[in-house]
């Protein structure tokens, strides 16, 4: 708002102070409006569409005005612009389009651990999660309320989902064991290179697999929040997330240097001599300095915005990046051109099918996906609330996260149908909230409209498949160290007796360890028989093992469980203290002993006579 003007002229614009605890101050609960009675009452005017809003505030970077202005908090239900409502839809839609495209791009790239799709499955699936999210978002943000009892279905907020980054590492480890036991085929090259082959039959049985495992969300959704929060508390959600961000974050530096395909052991000879291969537009050897210069274009854009950009920039600064890496690559002839004009103009859902089967080595791996989705959007279902100004504890915000929950089950399950990989609330929701000072539901219901038209017209997520993957991987290196550092985060509000110094030293070590050396378990099966149960039986276990983040996590729930609250209860400030006292101790001891032993008391207190 400029100065001269005291409130925004739409009236029901809520300004909410800040605290020093959370973002916004929740208001009373309220009967929501009708909020198609709230559109229809302002499509007539001027004043309904525009309102009265400090445009260059919100789009100029901060470096080019002084004076800061309070811009209108626009609540859930509240009278937003219409034309604002586009603009902060389209906003929201940048930010979050990135985190739909990105777990697609990776699970069915190419490389030991992806599907190796044709391009045009590959163009296919990247419209379909646009499409699912848009269509999917839609229950989480108007809530249902389940007939006749009293369980609701979505969150009522800004919530807008999208496939899991937590499927990455599990469809990883599935896909290279389904490669290592002949389930997807593989070619020798004359060269002797390993060519991975396409394997959509894999993707199949990764959706039936899904959908099974949905089931799990689903249950655990009906339960109090708080029963779930004390079978898995921060340590083990906190220990899960920060093995999951590193068990991906070496494929995003993989990617930043040319690409996670044949082509990063750099062969002498043979078509993945070169990065992506030796057909591509503009190819270079792994590693090479402009491959890099790409990727690090994109991260210092990254950083550039966070520190100089406005609101609007701040909350698409991913995808920004993006398109500055994109235009520069363009420039320099590394884009290929092709699969985008061989994209079609105009797609839906279920254009390509892939049969449905269940993998059972996927079936431990994946419930812990869902674990993670339950763990994952308490937290930000809470933040969400937190950003929205509206209630963080208490019946109405049990509700909230019980509908949350049951949502991202239910819509794990009917993606699978679409042919999507699991879903989740999106915890950048809360930073686009946050920055915009925006919850209002018809910009939610804007940003699945954008979301939507960028998976109907395949041009326009063509252009996704369409970027080196040096300039995905400048990208990925900064999302995936997110994720990272949102497990640290959690972990920080741990007391750290010695219990759960114990706990997660344990879980890190085989959860890292793994994921540092990934085939250290790979050996220990020498099984060759025709017992087909047994074989997979032995697989799962494989996959489970040597699957860093699920392995850690299964050891953080068992030992938090067996492990009694009672077992080493001091926290580290209270070690720290007694350890101080005790060298206290040890110094004053031995002070007074050297003092008793040279100089006894009532020598020292005794008063001597000098005679001359």
């Amino acid at each position: 708002m400029d100065s001269k003007t005291a409130a925004p002229s739409i009236n029901d614009a809520e300004t909410i102070p800040s605290t020093s605890q959370t973002q916004f101050e929740a208001y009373a609960p309220a009967e929501p409006p009708s909020l198609w009675k709230v559109f229809k009452s302002q499509v007539g005017s001027k004043e309904g569409w525009w309102g009265d809003f400090d445009w260059k505030t919100m789009c100029l970077p901060s470096i080019l005005h002084k004076q800061k202005t309070k811009t209108p908090f626009w609540g859930l239900n509240s009278r937003l612009p219409l034309g604002l409502a586009f603009i902060m839809g389209f906003q929201h839609s940048l930010a979050m389009v990135s985190g739909v495209v990105t777990p697609i791009l990776i699970m069915t790239g190419s490389g030991p651990a992806s599907l190796n799709l044709e391009t045009a499955d590959q163009q296919y699936l990247l419209s379909a999660a646009l499409i699912t999210s848009a269509l999917l978002s839609l229950i989480q943000i108007t809530r249902f309320k389940i007939w006749r009892t009293g369980y609701y279905l979505g969150t009522g907020l800004l919530s807008v989902v999208g496939p899991n980054f937590a499927s990455i590492p599990a469809t990883s480890a599935v896909i290279k064991n389904m490669y290592s036991t002949g389930y997807c085929s593989t070619n020798v090259l004359t060269d002797g290179t390993i060519e991975y082959l396409p394997c959509p039959r894999a993707w199949g049985a990764i959706l039936g697999t899904a959908m099974v495992c949905s089931f799990f969300e689903i249950g655990m959704s009906f339960l109090p929040p708080k029963t779930i929060r004390r079978l898995f508390p921060p340590i083990v959600s906190g220990t899960t997330i920060l093995l999951i961000g590193c068990s991906v974050i070496s494929t995003a530096l993989e990617d930043w240097a040319g690409g996670s395909g044949g082509c990063a052991s750099r062969p002498a000879t043979g078509y993945y001599s070169m990065c992506p291969n030796i057909d591509a537009p503009h190819p270079l050897p792994w590693g090479s300095p402009q491959f890099l210069g790409l990727g690090f274009l994109v991260f210092a854009t990254i950083v550039l915005i966070e520190n100089f950009g406005s609101p609007f920039m701040k909350s698409s600064q991913i995808v920004i990046g993006l398109i500055v890496g994109l235009i520069v690559a363009a420039a320099c002839g590394y884009v290929d051109h092709s699969t985008i004009e061989s994209a079609p103009p105009v797609t839906f859902l279920w254009v390509k099918t892939f049969p449905i089967t269940v993998y059972g080595p996927a079936v431990i791996p994946f419930l812990i996906v869902f674990l993670d989705n339950m763990l994952e959007s308490i937290g930000d279902i809470t933040a969400s609330c937190d950003v929205s100004g509206v209630e963080v504890d208490g019946e109405p915000f049990q509700r909230r996260i019980q509908g949350g929950l049951l949502a991202d089950g239910i819509n794990s399950f009917l993606a699978a149908c679409m042919t999507i990989s699991p879903l989740v609330t999106f915890a950048q929701n809360n930073g686009v909230v946050a920055m915009t000072r925006c919850a209002n539901r018809i910009a939610g219901y804007c940003c699945c409209f954008f979301i939507l038209i960028y998976g109907i017209f395949g041009k326009i997520s063509s252009v996704f498949l369409a970027i080196p993957s040096s300039v995905l991987g400048g990208m990925n290196a900064f999302l995936f160290a997110s994720v990272t550092v949102s497990g640290i985060r959690i972990l920080a509000y741990l007391e750290w007796t010695r219990r759960d110094r114990f706990i997660v030293t344990c879980s890190l070590a085989l959860g890292l360890g793994v994921t540092l050396v990934p085939s250290w378990f790979t050996h220990v099966f020498s099984y060759s028989g025709d017992n087909a149960a047994l074989g997979g039986f032995l697989s799962a276990i494989e996959t489970i093992v040597d699957t860093g983040y699920c392995i850690g996590s299964l050891m953080a729930i068992f030992l938090n469980l067996v492990i009694p609250a009672e077992w080493g209860p001091e926290t580290m400030k209270e070690l720290e203290e007694k350890e101080k006292r005790e060298r206290e101790e040890i110094r004053d001891g031995f002070i007074n002993h050297s003092i008793t032993e040279e100089h006894p008391l009532d020598e020292l207190s005794t008063t001597r006579t000098i005679n001359p």
